[in-house]
């Protein structure tokens, strides 16, 4: 595990030997594994302050997915408990618009195949946003993210999908009421669940 995060830590492929979009910073690629986490959060990439502190979901995105979990910020990043891998270990830069561009493509092929066998406790994995959902769900996922988080029963015990907490989702949000009041309980059930195994 020690050996294979250091390559994570270390890889510089999408600058040095890019597949389209080269990044226009240089790379810090962010993650936390153990081999006694009980949880993975799948996530989408850093963010700009992500990228800064090299600590992830160090930002309002971060705030907001800890309250959807129902745990502090020490049970958050304590490795033992969460596993935080996203599809893209680098910030991908942003758009012309503020927005942050998708993920980079080349990661989650690369390195989820070899470290999700180093994650042997993982129980459960939250997929946050529709990357993680269209990578490890592929066929299963439901045509968008609305419907794909409605039908959050059939993933369990293995997945929970999620949409991503960035406060560009507020309006989803808005217009989806049942997840606040319907999934979020359930969530920090199977949550509080997973940190008692």
């Amino acid at each position: 595990m020690d050996r294979l995060t250091a390559e994570i830590r270390a890889c510089r492929i999408c600058r040095d030997n890019p597949a389209g979009r080269p990044l226009a910073h240089e790379p810090r690629p962010v993650l936390v594994a153990s081999k006694t986490a009980g949880m993975l959060i799948a996530g989408q990439a850093p963010g700009t302050k992500v990228h800064a502190t090299g600590i992830p979901f160090n930002d309002a995105s971060g705030d907001r997915l800890r309250d959807w979990l129902g745990v502090s910020r020490d049970e958050f990043y304590d490795p033992r408990c969460f596993a935080i891998v996203p599809m893209g270990f680098c910030f991908p830069g942003q758009d012309a618009k503020g927005g942050d561009l998708p993920p980079q493509r080349r990661c989650a092929p690369l390195w989820h195949p070899k470290l999700r066998p180093l994650l042997p406790r993982i129980t459960l994995t939250l997929l946050v946003g529709s990357y993680a959902q269209a990578y490890y769900l592929g066929a299963r996922r439901q045509p968008t993210l609305d419907a794909t988080v409605r039908a959050w029963h059939s993933f369990l015990p293995d997945f929970l999908p999620l949409p991503h907490p960035s406060w560009r989702n507020i309006g989803w949000l808005k217009r989806n009421p049942w997840f606040e009041s319907e999934l979020v309980p359930a969530l920090q059930a199977e949550v509080r669940q997973a940190l008692r195994d």
